[in-house]
């Protein structure tokens, strides 16, 4: 099991050796209400760190994902195009894109202790 770490801007990362999993952390997925359409973006694409990758939308509200560290798209999560809910029935444990990374930038995360220190 890696490393998992979470951003101010709510997602998380599992960290596995060149290989990173992000997904939405429960207090992203609760304060969305239940998701309904998920945009995910293309193997092979390039993300950058902060940058918007994807989308979520729910009865409540359109939400962009931001990639809490920068490589490229090796898969996506294709069951969520048919069943986004399953980002609120288990978004802890559910990945959204894996990506491959060169480099390791972790500034700004934080453990999961911090992260919900930081939501109270």
């Amino acid at each position: 099991m890696g490393t998992k770490l979470y951003s101010a801007s709510d997602e998380w990362i599992l960290i596995e050796t060149d290989q990173v999993s992000i997904g939405i952390t429960k207090y992203a997925a609760d304060q969305l209400g239940d998701i309904v359409f998920i945009d995910l973006p293309s193997i092979g694409q390039m993300i950058e760190k902060d940058g918007a990758f994807g989308a979520v939308e729910s009865v409540k509200a359109a939400a962009d994902l931001y990639a809490p560290i920068s490589g490229e798209v090796i898969s996506v999560n294709q069951a969520l195009l048919d069943a986004p809910e399953l980002l609120n029935e288990d978004p802890e444990h559910t990945f959204i894109v894996t990506l491959k990374i060169d480099q390791l930038d972790i500034d700004g995360l934080m453990d999961e202790s911090t992260y919900l220190n930081s939501k109270n």
